[in-house]
């Protein structure tokens, strides 16, 4: 039984989703799943707000040129921090296009320019392909790059759900061998954080809340994360002295329990930390403005929480190098 009432929005898309005789993921391969993912998005989220900026870029990355679009509200901006966010998606689906809209509430509502990093999927490049890739384009952004249209002094590191993740373990590369410029906070929406570990929620929540726990089997058949490495499971790594967090999680979400778990394991290790629920709403929200108008609140309430922890930062100028 959930522990939590869902939402009246949440409950209409869950039942117009029960009757709509669309397989379910674990039914389909990753081309059908992609295609599914792009087909549906015009009806469930909203439509990208206009930008000043929006610039494709490619980064160099270990297993290739990875492509990015930088985002910004602004035509011109003096050197600053720059949110560099990566996509959720399992590590299977999902892009800069599944993204940009997000992105640029993010861009508008924090007022800094946010790069989409275009990771490789999986199962065609499998486990660790993706953290290599997030942990170069990191590194190569905090460069200063001539590529680059603007000067970055401090990253932030972002993302939802496996881009979440993606973040963390970014994080835990750039803490241990520091960037060109500091990692001055990181946020994670609805991360997987333990793929060694068993959570209530993932039994709780195992079915009927859009991510079932057959779903989350069929990610990690086609990713095959290794639960040991600390990649795979963030939570069980030595997290002093990372960098100050923003955790959300999704109320009704097989993978809530892990979320929740990350934000006190920081708290523990002594970690400045800001941790949200979005009571009564599910996995992938972030992507459903319009299917779930309430996420619009949670989003807008995560951005808030990290935009006061940036404030309360020293200022660039005055932080120490890394």
């Amino acid at each position: 039984m959930p522990d939590q009432t869902v939402r009246r929005d949440v409950q209409q898309l869950l039942t117009y989703l029960d009757t709509s005789g669309f397989p379910p993921i674990q039914d389909q391969t990753p081309a059908d799943a992609r295609a599914s993912f792009a087909a549906s998005q015009p009806a469930a989220d909203l439509p990208a707000q206009p930008l000043e900026t929006v610039v494709d870029l490619v980064i160099p990355g270990p297993g290739g040129d990875l492509p990015a679009r930088l985002l910004d509200a602004r035509a011109d901006r003096a050197a600053g921090p720059i949110v560099v966010w990566f996509h959720g998606g399992g590590f299977v689906t999902g892009g800069i296009a599944s993204h940009t809209s997000l992105a640029s509430q993010v861009a508008i509502e924090l007022d800094l320019p946010v790069v989409l990093i275009d990771y490789r999927l999986a199962p065609e490049a499998r486990f660790p392909a993706a953290h290599d890739d997030a942990e170069s384009a990191a590194r190569w952004l905090a460069s200063n790059p001539a590529d680059f249209p603007g000067s970055v002094d401090g990253l932030v590191l972002a993302g939802d759900s496996a881009g979440g993740s993606l973040a963390i373990t970014t994080s835990l590369a750039l803490r241990d061998r520091p960037a060109e410029v500091p990692v001055l906070a990181h946020l994670a929406i609805y991360p997987a954080t333990d793929a060694a570990g068993t959570y209530a929620s993932r039994e709780t929540y195992a079915e009927g809340y859009l991510l079932t726990e057959a779903g989350r089997l069929w990610y990690d058949s086609h990713v095959r994360p290794v639960p040991e490495d600390r990649r795979a499971s963030p939570l069980r790594a030595d997290l002093a002295g990372l960098p100050p967090a923003v955790v959300m999680t999704a109320g009704l979400d097989p993978i809530r329990d892990e979320g929740r778990a990350y934000a006190a394991a920081l708290i523990q290790a002594g970690v400045a930390t800001t941790f949200l629920e979005a009571v009564g709403n599910i996995h992938a929200f972030v992507l459903m403005r319009k299917a779930i108008p309430s996420s619009v609140g949670d989003i807008r309430r995560v951005l808030r929480a990290l935009r006061t922890t940036l404030q309360e930062l020293p200022e660039v100028g005055t932080r120490p190098s890394p």
